[in-house]
């Protein structure tokens, strides 16, 4: 037996100890791993104690509830990847010429079923063999620790781990319903909302309440908003709003039904200032971006152009 063909098992043997710990990593779970690789719970824990053996480390804190990272075993999960991201660019490349996206991708995604929903689900219909895995949660998620193939979200790329493409912006506009408006009145100026309902966003990453876009007059007292309501996602806020609990400071996309519908109606346009959220699709960096991560940022991004173009 040659040199080579002795390292070849070892080095495959390698490889698949290494999906399944990156597996373990993301999953916390010996058991879940199991059911996703398709073999028993206890098969997993084997092959990981072997492979801490092998390695002469201990990659993973083990207890009845869960499994957790030593340190060892984070800064062995970053090398995991990036060694199985480069076997998975050679295969890419080598299978380009077919080169259709499929397999399991893993999405975190704000609150905001109106905008970004449907048209993941039309991405499911264009691309069958892709298994969409949503996770819908306003909170800041870890893109690479916790094993997401792509994070959309309002901001900025925090880190150079990270590729982001805008997906696009919405102005922020105040609105009632008429309910209310004719239980409270309209305000004509922004002073005027000291007497009325407000209905607030939370960042949580500060716990700060988002600032609202007015443009207060040179002969006006700037004056600070009742806080009636808040809430850390629009859902909330576009709820209360539409039910005549108080006024809100939403993007234009999440209220563009209610207004059409009657349900909304804009108050203080004119003492608005242009400020928008924008949204931007986030990923792991990678020479390889793998098919799949692809046709997710070129779907979402054409889509999204195509529908502000046909309104």
């Amino acid at each position: 037996m040659t040199e080579m063909s002795a390292m070849k098992p070892l080095m495959l043997d390698s490889l698949d100890d290494f999906a399944v710990f990156v597996q373990v990593a993301e999953t916390r779970s010996f058991a879940e791993t199991a059911r996703l690789t398709g073999v028993s719970a206890s098969a997993v824990a084997k092959r990981m104690a072997r492979l801490e053996e092998r390695l002469k480390v201990r990659l993973l804190h083990r207890s009845t509830r869960s499994v957790t990272l030593t340190a060892e075993g984070g800064m062995f999960l970053a090398r995991c990847r990036r060694v199985l991201d480069e076997v998975q660019g050679a295969e890419h490349e080598l299978s380009r010429a077919s080169g259709t996206p499929r397999g399991r991708l893993k999405v975190s995604l704000p609150m905001v079923g109106t905008l970004f929903l449907p048209l993941l689900a039309e991405f499911m219909r264009t691309h069958p063999a892709i298994d969409l895995h949503l996770d819908l949660s306003d909170r800041m998620v870890n893109i690479v620790e916790e094993g997401f193939d792509a994070v959309l979200r309002t901001g900025e790329p925090d880190s150079s781990a990270l590729n982001a493409r805008s997906l696009g912006s919405w102005p922020l506009l105040l609105v009632a319903s008429p309910a209310y408006l004719s239980l409270r009145g309209r305000p004509e100026r922004p002073a005027d909302l000291a007497g009325h309902s407000c209905l607030h966003h939370c960042f949580n990453s500060t716990g700060k309440l988002e600032r609202w876009p007015l443009a207060w007059s040179g002969d006006e007292e700037e004056v600070p908003l009742p806080v009636s309501m808040v809430s850390n996602n629009l859902e909330g806020r576009l709820c209360f709003a539409e039910n005549g609990l108080g006024i809100a400071c939403l993007p234009e996309f999440c209220v563009r039904d209610a207004l059409a519908a009657g349900r909304l109606e804009i108050v203080l346009s004119a003492f608005t200032e242009l400020r928008q959220t924008t949204f931007r699709i986030f990923w792991p960096s990678s020479r390889h971006p793998s098919p799949k991560v692809r046709a997710l940022v070129d779907f979402l991004a054409e889509q999204i152009k195509v529908e502000r173009n046909e309104r």
